[in-house]
C-alpha cells in the first residue's frame, strides 16, 4: 500500500487548506484511515481518523470543530479539511492507513502504512 499526501501550502491564520490522500491498493475501502501531524521540534501527534465507510470519525481535541475527515471509496482517497487555521497548526502532515479497520485508533504505532508528508505553514 503506498499514500500519498498532498494539497499543503501557505496560508494566513483563519484561513483554510484542503488535504488529500490517495492511496494504492483493491482494499482501500476496509481501510482505518489517519492523519498525524509533527510541527518543528516536537513529537508526532494525531489529528483525525475515520473507518473503512466514513461512518465514524474520531478527532483530536485541537482538530474538533475545525477539522474534518472524510473519504471516498471510489477514488481511494481520505481528505482532511481545515478551516480556522492557527499558527499551531503549522507541521507537515501525514497520513496513515490501518489495513485491519480498527476504530478508533489514535496511536502512530497502530497505523501500518504512512505516506510522505505535505507542509502546512499557517502565517500571522
Amino acid at each position: 500500500v503506498q499514500l500519498q499526501a498532498s494539497g499543503g501550502g501557505l496560508v494566513q491564520a483563519g484561513g483554510s487548506l484542503r488535504l488529500s490522500c490517495a492511496a494504492s491498493g483493491r482494499t482501500f475501502n476496509r481501510y482505518t484511515m489517519g492523519w498525524f501531524r509533527q510541527a518543528p521540534g516536537k513529537e508526532r501527534e494525531f489529528v483525525a481518523g475515520i473507518n473503512w465507510n466514513g461512518g465514524s470519525t474520531f478527532y483530536a481535541a485541537s482538530a474538533k470543530g475545525r477539522f474534518t475527515i472524510s473519504r471516498d471509496n471510489a477514488k481511494n482517497t481520505v481528505f482532511l479539511q481545515m478551516n480556522s487555521l492557527r499558527l499551531g497548526d503549522t507541521a507537515v502532515y501525514y497520513c496513515a492507513a490501518d489495513p485491519a479497520g480498527r476504530v478508533p485508533i489514535i496511536r502512530g504505532v497502530e497505523y501500518t502504512y504512512w505516506g510522505k508528508g505535505t507542509l502546512v505553514t499557517v502565517s500571522s
